[in-house]
């Protein structure tokens, strides 16, 4: 046993919540939970907690031994989402996700609730309500009561509380219970939960001293009467496990497996001794992004870290699009470009959006721009600038993909038969364009 397995849990230190606070007897519940999910599986390492904002997210410090990621507000469930799913394609498909969520995480997470219900992710989703957003004041949360009063709603709110159970009902979700706080067995439906296979949620209705005790009718014991009152009784309400988890899915018999085509495509070396820095505009449509996503797979296959990141108007299909991309040696810490090493204009588009992004600022007395010799020339920069005819040579839509290749071409960066090998190998005949392209590229010695 691990030293982390060696400890406890739970940490032996005070629990941050208010007295009364129902979240400190699910804190205790979700140890509970855990010890048996350890003693059964063999191991703590398989558990990620991932927490929501609120007086929930305090929770991470509470189980110091366990794999913990604190998200943003109302993000916690998509954020588990990529862990679950990631360790089904990349890890060994054992590691068990909770999220934990209270009003806030539920209200404005709500659509990624249903999405990995729909999904049928195999993580753990634990509500909890207490009827208000307890760390803001006391407000009314689409979770409070109707006719309580918040410090939102002083005349009594007017507006029934969201049915969690029916809205994630219908999104297919696999398991759902609700439970109150104080229900003595709500570790072991947490335990249920836990091991259920595919998404399971439990909302848990519990008390806010701060505020809900404060101003409303309500104890521990009338708990169980409020969750009858605002939605379907406690209890397991749904059991499915006909549906197939998300991680089964992506398996099944008759998909290919991206390891296989993985494997099919030729080996790839680079020269790079330090970052190569890439600014690609040019018209949508034409295949800016897509050239440079291909070189950057090629650099990773070369062993080269990569980093794309893309620009295009909302309208995707017309007017500019724009790509940079860093290749690298060593890891890449920092995504921008104070001064890129190359700057391409492949289309009046492309030219007018490096000129209103400041793009063509960014270089320095070795950067080289290369622009279409279709395009008025830049004037005044302290560089190298050189018009060729790429749009003339191989045609619009691969008049980026040439204009990338010279750059390797020249940089000595990646061999362009490299990257038409790779082309060939994931499109077949609809690669022609792109191999003629890079052709053209490696006779320019401009």
């Amino acid at each position: 046993m691990s030293s982390a397995n060696s400890a406890p849990i739970l940490a032996d230190i005070p629990v941050p919540y208010c007295k009364g606070c129902g979240h400190t007897l699910i804190v205790n519940a979700m140890a509970k939970a855990f010890e048996v999910f350890e003693e059964r599986d063999g191991t703590r390492e398989n558990l990620c907690l991932v927490s929501d904002i609120g007086c929930v997210g305090l929770i991470d410090k509470l189980f110091p031994t366990l794999h913990t990621v604190h998200t943003t507000h109302g993000r916690s469930t998509a954020m588990a989402t990529g862990i679950s799913l990631s360790d089904g394609v990349l890890g060994d498909a054992k590691l068990k996700t909770v999220v934990v969520m209270g009003d806030g995480g539920a209200n404005i997470g709500l659509l990624h609730l249903v999405a990995a219900a729909q999904l049928n992710v195999d993580l753990t989703v634990i509500i909890h309500n207490n009827g208000v957003f307890g760390m803001t004041g006391g407000q009314a949360s689409g979770l409070t009561p109707q006719d309580w009063t918040t410090a939102s709603t002083p005349a009594g709110n007017p507006i029934p509380p969201l049915d969690i159970v029916g809205i994630l009902r219908s999104a297919g979700a696999s398991f759902i219970a609700r439970e109150v706080a104080h229900d003595g067995a709500l570790a072991e439906r947490l335990v249920e939960a836990i091991e259920h296979p595919g998404f399971s949620v439990v909302e848990i209705i519990e008390l806010c001293t701060a505020f809900g005790v404060k101003w409303n009718d309500i104890t521990g014991r009338k708990l169980q009467a409020l969750a009858e009152a605002t939605g379907e009784p406690c209890g397991v309400r749904v059991k499915r496990t006909e549906r197939l988890t998300a991680r089964q899915a992506v398996a099944r018999p008759g998909k290919p497996k991206a390891a296989k085509e993985e494997a099919e495509l030729p080996p790839a070396t680079h020269n790079l001794t330090k970052p190569l820095r890439v600014v690609m505009a040019g018209t949508a449509g034409e295949r800016v992004q897509s050239a440079a996503a291909m070189v950057a797979e090629i650099g990773v296959r070369a062993g080269l870290f990569a980093t794309q990141k893309n620009d295009n108007l909302v309208t995707q299909g017309t007017g500019f699009s724009l790509s940079e991309l860093i290749l690298s040696p060593e890891v890449i810490h920092y995504t921008g470009m104070d001064v890129a090493d190359a700057v391409i204009a492949t289309s009046l588009d492309g030219l007018n959006r490096l000129k209103v992004g400041g793009d063509l600022k960014r270089v320095g007395p070795n950067t080289v721009v290369l622009v279409d010799d279709t395009l008025p020339y830049p004037e005044g920069l302290p560089c190298r600038v050189l018009h060729l005819p790429f749009r003339k040579s191989v045609g619009t839509a691969s008049a980026a993909v040439a204009a990338l290749g010279w750059v390797l071409q020249h940089s000595g960066a990646l061999d362009t038969e490299q990257i038409a090998a790779l082309a060939q190998a994931k499109f077949g005949p609809s690669a022609k364009s792109t191999i003629k392209a890079l052709e053209w590229a490696a006779t320019q010695h401009g």
